[in-house]
Protein backbone atom coordinates (compact mmCIF):
# COMPACT_ATOMS: atom_id res chain seq x y z
CA UNK A 1 0.00 0.00 0.00
CA UNK A 2 1.16 3.51 -0.80
CA UNK A 3 0.36 6.17 1.81
CA UNK A 4 -0.67 9.53 0.42
CA UNK A 5 -1.43 13.01 1.70
CA UNK A 6 -4.68 13.41 3.70
CA UNK A 7 -4.39 9.84 4.90
CA UNK A 8 -5.42 8.34 1.57
CA UNK A 9 -4.12 4.94 0.59
CA UNK A 10 -4.64 3.10 -2.65
CA UNK A 11 -2.96 0.07 -4.12
CA UNK A 12 -0.52 0.42 -6.99
CA UNK A 13 -2.98 -1.36 -9.29
CA UNK A 14 -5.82 1.02 -8.39
CA UNK A 15 -3.58 4.06 -8.82
CA UNK A 16 -2.69 3.04 -12.37
CA UNK A 17 -6.18 2.15 -13.57
CA UNK A 18 -7.09 5.69 -14.58
CA UNK A 19 -4.81 8.26 -16.16
CA UNK A 20 -5.44 11.96 -15.66
CA UNK A 21 -5.24 15.08 -17.79
CA UNK A 22 -4.72 18.49 -16.20
CA UNK A 23 -6.67 20.73 -18.56
CA UNK A 24 -5.36 24.03 -17.19
CA UNK A 25 -2.31 24.89 -15.12
CA UNK A 26 0.25 27.69 -15.15
CA UNK A 27 3.95 28.30 -14.67
CA UNK A 28 6.02 31.41 -14.08
CA UNK A 29 9.75 32.05 -14.25
CA UNK A 30 10.27 30.58 -10.78
CA UNK A 31 9.16 27.10 -11.89
CA UNK A 32 11.98 24.85 -13.14
CA UNK A 33 10.49 23.46 -16.34
CA UNK A 34 12.76 20.42 -16.22
CA UNK A 35 10.87 19.19 -13.14
CA UNK A 36 7.40 19.31 -14.68
CA UNK A 37 7.25 16.07 -16.66
CA UNK A 38 8.90 14.00 -13.90
CA UNK A 39 6.38 15.46 -11.45
CA UNK A 40 3.54 14.56 -13.83
CA UNK A 41 4.91 11.01 -13.96
CA UNK A 42 4.91 10.87 -10.16
CA UNK A 43 1.33 12.18 -10.01
CA UNK A 44 0.06 9.96 -12.82
CA UNK A 45 -0.89 12.91 -15.02
CA UNK A 46 -0.41 12.05 -18.66
CA UNK A 47 -0.95 15.48 -20.21
CA UNK A 48 -1.16 19.11 -19.10
CA UNK A 49 -2.45 22.20 -20.89
CA UNK A 50 -0.02 24.83 -19.72
CA UNK A 51 -0.16 28.62 -19.77
CA UNK A 52 2.27 31.19 -18.41
CA UNK A 53 2.51 34.11 -16.05
CA UNK A 54 5.44 36.22 -14.94
CA UNK A 55 8.54 36.39 -17.10
CA UNK A 56 8.01 33.43 -19.43
CA UNK A 57 8.07 34.30 -23.13
CA UNK A 58 5.66 32.72 -25.62
CA UNK A 59 8.59 31.05 -27.39
CA UNK A 60 9.62 29.40 -24.14
CA UNK A 61 6.29 27.71 -23.51
CA UNK A 62 5.82 26.63 -27.13
CA UNK A 63 9.39 25.34 -27.17
CA UNK A 64 8.77 23.36 -24.00
CA UNK A 65 5.59 21.87 -25.49
CA UNK A 66 7.45 20.97 -28.68
CA UNK A 67 9.93 18.94 -26.63
CA UNK A 68 7.07 17.02 -24.99
CA UNK A 69 4.27 16.92 -27.58
CA UNK A 70 2.55 13.91 -25.98
CA UNK A 71 2.64 15.48 -22.52
CA UNK A 72 2.27 19.26 -22.86
CA UNK A 73 -0.01 21.59 -24.83
CA UNK A 74 0.96 25.27 -24.83
CA UNK A 75 -1.84 27.69 -24.02
CA UNK A 76 -2.05 31.29 -25.25
CA UNK A 77 -1.53 33.66 -22.35
CA UNK A 78 -4.29 36.17 -21.69
CA UNK A 79 -3.71 37.53 -18.19
CA UNK A 80 -1.57 40.60 -17.70
CA UNK A 81 -1.91 44.14 -16.42
CA UNK A 82 -2.39 45.14 -20.07
CA UNK A 83 -5.39 42.83 -20.36
CA UNK A 84 -6.91 44.19 -17.15
CA UNK A 85 -6.48 47.81 -18.24
CA UNK A 86 -7.50 47.19 -21.88
CA UNK A 87 -4.17 48.53 -23.07
CA UNK A 88 -3.19 48.33 -26.76
CA UNK A 89 -0.21 46.24 -25.60
CA UNK A 90 -2.59 43.40 -24.72
CA UNK A 91 -3.87 43.13 -28.29
CA UNK A 92 -0.37 43.27 -29.76
CA UNK A 93 0.92 40.45 -27.55
CA UNK A 94 -2.26 38.42 -27.87
CA UNK A 95 -2.33 38.60 -31.66
CA UNK A 96 1.37 37.67 -31.83
CA UNK A 97 0.63 34.46 -29.93
CA UNK A 98 -2.42 33.70 -32.06
CA UNK A 99 -0.20 33.81 -35.17
CA UNK A 100 2.34 31.43 -33.67
CA UNK A 101 2.05 27.76 -34.69
CA UNK A 102 2.97 26.20 -31.34
CA UNK A 103 -0.18 26.87 -29.35
CA UNK A 104 -3.09 24.45 -28.96
CA UNK A 105 -5.29 26.18 -26.39
CA UNK A 106 -6.18 29.50 -24.79
CA UNK A 107 -5.76 30.21 -21.09
CA UNK A 108 -8.57 31.33 -18.83
CA UNK A 109 -10.06 34.79 -19.34
CA UNK A 110 -10.27 36.48 -15.97
CA UNK A 111 -13.52 38.43 -15.69
CA UNK A 112 -13.89 38.68 -11.92
CA UNK A 113 -11.01 37.86 -9.60
CA UNK A 114 -10.82 38.64 -5.89
CA UNK A 115 -7.61 40.11 -4.47
CA UNK A 116 -5.35 37.30 -3.28
CA UNK A 117 -2.34 39.08 -1.91
CA UNK A 118 0.04 41.44 -3.65
CA UNK A 119 0.76 39.02 -6.52
CA UNK A 120 -2.90 38.54 -7.46
CA UNK A 121 -4.90 41.79 -7.39
CA UNK A 122 -8.61 42.25 -7.86
CA UNK A 123 -9.66 42.31 -11.51
CA UNK A 124 -13.07 43.26 -12.87
CA UNK A 125 -13.51 42.83 -16.63
CA UNK A 126 -17.14 42.59 -17.82
CA UNK A 127 -18.00 39.63 -20.07
CA UNK A 128 -18.87 42.02 -22.91
CA UNK A 129 -15.63 44.07 -22.62
CA UNK A 130 -13.58 44.57 -25.79
CA UNK A 131 -10.63 42.43 -24.69
CA UNK A 132 -12.98 39.54 -23.88
CA UNK A 133 -14.74 39.83 -27.23
CA UNK A 134 -11.42 39.82 -29.08
CA UNK A 135 -10.20 36.77 -27.17
CA UNK A 136 -13.48 34.96 -27.82
CA UNK A 137 -13.21 35.71 -31.53
CA UNK A 138 -9.76 34.14 -31.49
CA UNK A 139 -10.96 31.05 -29.63
CA UNK A 140 -13.84 30.65 -32.06
CA UNK A 141 -11.46 30.85 -35.03
CA UNK A 142 -9.14 28.21 -33.54
CA UNK A 143 -11.91 25.98 -32.20
CA UNK A 144 -10.48 26.17 -28.67
CA UNK A 145 -12.75 26.01 -25.61
CA UNK A 146 -13.24 29.41 -24.01
CA UNK A 147 -12.36 29.25 -20.30
CA UNK A 148 -14.15 31.79 -18.12
CA UNK A 149 -12.90 32.84 -14.69
CA UNK A 150 -15.68 34.40 -12.63
CA UNK A 151 -15.70 33.94 -8.86
CA UNK A 152 -19.45 34.14 -8.43
CA UNK A 153 -19.39 33.53 -4.68
CA UNK A 154 -17.02 36.44 -4.10
CA UNK A 155 -18.25 38.95 -6.67
CA UNK A 156 -20.54 41.86 -5.84
CA UNK A 157 -21.85 42.00 -9.43
CA UNK A 158 -23.09 38.42 -9.58
CA UNK A 159 -26.36 38.97 -11.48
CA UNK A 160 -24.82 41.29 -14.07
CA UNK A 161 -21.93 38.94 -14.78
CA UNK A 162 -24.16 35.85 -14.78
CA UNK A 163 -26.55 37.37 -17.31
CA UNK A 164 -23.76 38.55 -19.60
CA UNK A 165 -21.92 35.24 -19.35
CA UNK A 166 -25.05 33.29 -20.21
CA UNK A 167 -25.70 35.58 -23.16
CA UNK A 168 -22.18 34.86 -24.44
CA UNK A 169 -22.76 31.12 -24.15
CA UNK A 170 -26.21 31.29 -25.75
CA UNK A 171 -24.97 33.42 -28.65
CA UNK A 172 -22.35 30.79 -29.54
CA UNK A 173 -24.24 27.48 -29.17
CA UNK A 174 -21.79 25.49 -31.28
CA UNK A 175 -18.75 26.50 -29.24
CA UNK A 176 -17.54 25.05 -25.94
CA UNK A 177 -17.25 27.20 -22.83
CA UNK A 178 -15.92 26.23 -19.41
CA UNK A 179 -16.15 27.79 -15.96
CA UNK A 180 -12.87 27.30 -14.15
CA UNK A 181 -12.88 26.67 -10.39
CA UNK A 182 -16.49 25.48 -10.74
CA UNK A 183 -17.38 29.16 -10.98
CA UNK A 184 -17.52 29.16 -7.16
CA UNK A 185 -21.12 28.05 -7.62
CA UNK A 186 -23.39 25.94 -5.44
CA UNK A 187 -24.80 22.67 -6.70
CA UNK A 188 -28.22 24.13 -7.51
CA UNK A 189 -26.69 26.92 -9.60
CA UNK A 190 -24.44 24.48 -11.47
CA UNK A 191 -27.40 22.20 -12.10
CA UNK A 192 -29.41 25.07 -13.59
CA UNK A 193 -26.59 26.06 -15.93
CA UNK A 194 -25.88 22.49 -16.98
CA UNK A 195 -29.54 21.92 -17.84
CA UNK A 196 -29.85 25.20 -19.73
CA UNK A 197 -26.57 25.36 -21.68
CA UNK A 198 -25.39 22.19 -23.41
CA UNK A 199 -22.12 23.88 -24.43
CA UNK A 200 -21.10 24.95 -20.90
CA UNK A 201 -18.64 22.86 -18.87
CA UNK A 202 -17.21 23.00 -15.37
CA UNK A 203 -13.51 22.71 -14.47
CA UNK A 204 -12.57 21.25 -11.10
CA UNK A 205 -9.53 23.31 -10.06
CA UNK A 206 -9.27 24.62 -6.49
CA UNK A 207 -12.36 22.62 -5.56
CA UNK A 208 -10.80 20.10 -3.20
CA UNK A 209 -9.60 20.16 0.45
CA UNK A 210 -5.94 20.57 -0.50
CA UNK A 211 -6.89 24.10 -1.55
CA UNK A 212 -10.00 24.92 0.47
CA UNK A 213 -8.48 23.92 3.82
CA UNK A 214 -5.72 26.50 3.47
CA UNK A 215 -7.50 29.37 1.75
CA UNK A 216 -9.67 32.23 2.90
CA UNK A 217 -11.35 32.35 -0.51
CA UNK A 218 -14.86 30.87 -0.91
CA UNK A 219 -13.84 28.05 -3.25
CA UNK A 220 -16.26 25.22 -3.91
CA UNK A 221 -15.34 21.97 -2.15
CA UNK A 222 -16.58 19.02 -4.18
CA UNK A 223 -15.56 16.59 -1.47
CA UNK A 224 -17.43 15.33 1.56
CA UNK A 225 -15.27 14.63 4.57
CA UNK A 226 -12.08 15.28 2.66
CA UNK A 227 -11.86 12.05 0.66
CA UNK A 228 -15.04 11.28 -1.31
CA UNK A 229 -17.09 13.31 -3.73
CA UNK A 230 -20.09 14.86 -2.00
CA UNK A 231 -23.28 12.98 -3.01
CA UNK A 232 -24.93 16.09 -4.44
CA UNK A 233 -21.96 16.70 -6.74
CA UNK A 234 -21.52 13.03 -7.55
CA UNK A 235 -25.10 12.97 -8.82
CA UNK A 236 -24.35 15.84 -11.21
CA UNK A 237 -21.18 14.14 -12.48
CA UNK A 238 -23.22 11.03 -13.26
CA UNK A 239 -26.06 12.99 -14.87
CA UNK A 240 -23.74 15.16 -16.98
CA UNK A 241 -20.57 13.07 -17.52
CA UNK A 242 -19.55 15.02 -20.64
CA UNK A 243 -19.56 18.37 -18.86
CA UNK A 244 -16.94 18.13 -16.11
CA UNK A 245 -13.21 18.57 -16.83
CA UNK A 246 -10.43 17.69 -14.44
CA UNK A 247 -7.82 20.38 -13.91
CA UNK A 248 -5.68 21.73 -11.09
CA UNK A 249 -4.66 25.26 -12.12
CA UNK A 250 -1.26 25.29 -10.49
CA UNK A 251 -0.23 28.92 -10.16
CA UNK A 252 2.71 29.30 -7.79
CA UNK A 253 5.94 27.35 -7.52
CA UNK A 254 4.76 25.60 -4.34
CA UNK A 255 1.87 24.09 -6.31
CA UNK A 256 4.39 22.21 -8.45
CA UNK A 257 5.33 19.62 -5.85
CA UNK A 258 3.73 17.34 -3.29
CA UNK A 259 0.48 19.29 -3.46
CA UNK A 260 0.10 18.32 -7.12
CA UNK A 261 0.75 14.66 -6.35
CA UNK A 262 -1.65 14.71 -3.43
CA UNK A 263 -4.47 16.32 -5.38
CA UNK A 264 -4.04 13.81 -8.20
CA UNK A 265 -4.22 10.92 -5.74
CA UNK A 266 -7.33 12.37 -4.12
CA UNK A 267 -9.05 12.79 -7.46
CA UNK A 268 -8.10 9.32 -8.64
CA UNK A 269 -9.65 7.85 -5.50
CA UNK A 270 -12.82 9.94 -5.89
CA UNK A 271 -13.18 9.10 -9.57
CA UNK A 272 -12.93 5.41 -8.74
CA UNK A 273 -16.23 5.81 -6.87
CA UNK A 274 -18.00 6.83 -10.09
CA UNK A 275 -19.15 4.50 -12.88
CA UNK A 276 -16.12 3.67 -15.00
CA UNK A 277 -17.40 5.44 -18.12
CA UNK A 278 -18.12 8.61 -16.11
CA UNK A 279 -14.74 8.57 -14.40
CA UNK A 280 -12.91 8.15 -17.71
CA UNK A 281 -14.70 11.13 -19.24
CA UNK A 282 -13.97 13.43 -16.33
CA UNK A 283 -10.38 12.22 -15.94
CA UNK A 284 -9.29 12.60 -19.55
CA UNK A 285 -11.84 11.94 -22.32
CA UNK A 286 -13.61 15.29 -22.10
CA UNK A 287 -10.32 17.19 -22.31
CA UNK A 288 -9.13 15.02 -25.19
CA UNK A 289 -12.35 15.67 -27.09
CA UNK A 290 -12.62 19.40 -26.46
CA UNK A 291 -8.96 20.30 -27.03
CA UNK A 292 -8.26 17.53 -29.56
CA UNK A 293 -5.43 16.17 -27.43
CA UNK A 294 -3.45 13.04 -28.26
CA UNK A 295 -5.00 9.98 -26.66
CA UNK A 296 -3.00 7.39 -24.76
CA UNK A 297 -1.35 4.73 -26.89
Amino acid sequence: MVSLVLGLSVSGAQANELYLIDAHSQIDHFVDRSTIVPLMDKAGIRHVILSTRGRVAPEQITGFAAKHPDRVTASVRTKSKHYASNSPKFYKKFEKQMRMPGFGAMAELILWHAKKGNKAPEWVVPPDAKQVRVALKGALAKGWPFIIHIEFKATNVRDEFMNKMEAMVENNPDHSFALIHMGQLKTKDAARLLAKHANLHFMTSHANPFITANSSQPWVDLFDGGQSLAPRWKALFVKYPDRFILNFDNVWVDHWGDKYVGQAALWRKALAELPAEVASKVAHENAERLWKLPTAR
